[in-house]
């Protein structure tokens, strides 16, 4: 048994000096002081010696236990060190090197094009006025002339929080406000963030933000709003601007109407943008509905109003190009900073 202690030692001295890494020297803890290992097997033979030998024998087998681990934790101490002094090297840094440069954070692009929408409606002599986006159902819908089984009143369509409470569809739902609080003349513009319940696709999503225009007073007229619109959009997309209008219904408005304009892009020979037909449609808008009027407390034989209202995603994403309504939402710094 003397032998075989003398030829374990002579092996594990043989088999540290070939370690390198502490990963490998774990290996070696494992086989020479594990449940398994030979040492160990020396212990379970030293029962077959006799009671003379037995002592000796136990001693020098404790004694190549201590060795081993002795031998293994110093080995260890001296690779840990040269492994964090070859990860220091690597890891060092050049201070002589120019620093990364670091951005500022800018206006969302959303929140530019809210901006400058607001800045040439208020220099059009509209002021600004905001409305809660946790609306009453009566001001998001029944005061507004939506009939009471008006699919836009459906679950599909609407957040609602409670059958009376829901989440604004559109920022229409300032005018119930301002016609109730106000005396005409009325000339108010209404930014803010509206909910649908839609499915989420390139053209779509469950919010989004609106400008909405009410404009009550005296002998207000259709060309009126027509001028307002050339007007605005002109000064927008920075170029005289020709425009159509088509019939549409709106609860809230008699007559109502879809505002186009001739694509900026191609001119109204037709391109992608445009999708081939020379126009695109910007806005709804119309003349305010007497049953409207009336249920703000103001006679529509004496006053007349128009209203219109539009996107500001879509406005933003006519003025670029921009097909997916979701590049504003997903935060990819690669699309937001090109817009600074």
């Amino acid at each position: 048994m003397k032998q075989k202690i003398e030829n374990l030692k002579k092996s594990f001295l043989s088999e540290i000096e070939t370690i390198e890494q502490t990963k490998d020297l774990e290996e070696l803890r494992i086989k020479y002081l594990g449940k398994k290992s030979p040492i160990q097997g020396l212990m379970q033979e030293l029962r077959t010696c006799n009671s003379e030998e037995r002592p000796e024998m136990g001693k020098l087998i404790n004694t190549l236990k201590q060795e081993v681990s002795r031998e293994i934790n110093t080995h260890f101490e001296t690779l840990e060190a040269k492994e964090l002094s070859l990860r220091l090297s690597e890891e060092k840094v050049d201070i002589t090197l120019p620093g990364r440069k670091s951005f500022l954070g800018k206006k969302h692009p959303l929140s530019q094009m809210l901006d400058e929408v607001i800045d040439i409606l208020i220099g059009m002599g509209f002021s600004v006025q905001e409305s809660p986006e946790l609306e009453s159902e009566y001001y998001n819908y029944g005061g507004l002339n939506y009939p009471p089984d008006h699919p836009a009143r459906d679950m599909q369509d609407t957040f609602y929080i409670t059958p009376d409470i829901l989440l604004r569809s559109h920022t229409t739902s300032i005018q119930q406000h301002m016609m109730e609080n106000s005396v005409p003349p009325i000339r108010i513009l209404a930014p803010g963030k509206c909910y649908r319940n839609e499915t989420i696709t390139a053209r779509s999503h469950v919010f989004f933000h609106q400008v909405d225009v009410l404009y009550v007073d005296k002998d207000v007229t259709f060309s009126d709003l027509l001028a307002t619109k050339e007007e605005f959009y002109t000064k927008i997309f920075k170029q005289k601007i020709e425009m159509r209008v088509r019939p549409s219904y709106f609860p809230f408005v008699e007559p109502g109407m879809e505002v186009d304009i001739k694509c900026t892009s191609c001119g109204g020979s037709g391109c992608v943008l445009c999708k081939h037909t020379g126009w695109l449609e910007v806005a709804g808008a119309g003349m305010v509905h007497p049953n409207v009027l009336k249920a703000g407390g103001i006679d529509p034989e004496i006053y007349s109003g128009y209203a219109w209202g539009g996107g500001i995603e879509r406005l933003f994403m006519l003025r670029h190009g921009i097909s997916d309504i979701r590049l504003f939402t997903e935060n990819d710094t690669r699309f937001l900073t090109q817009f600074v």
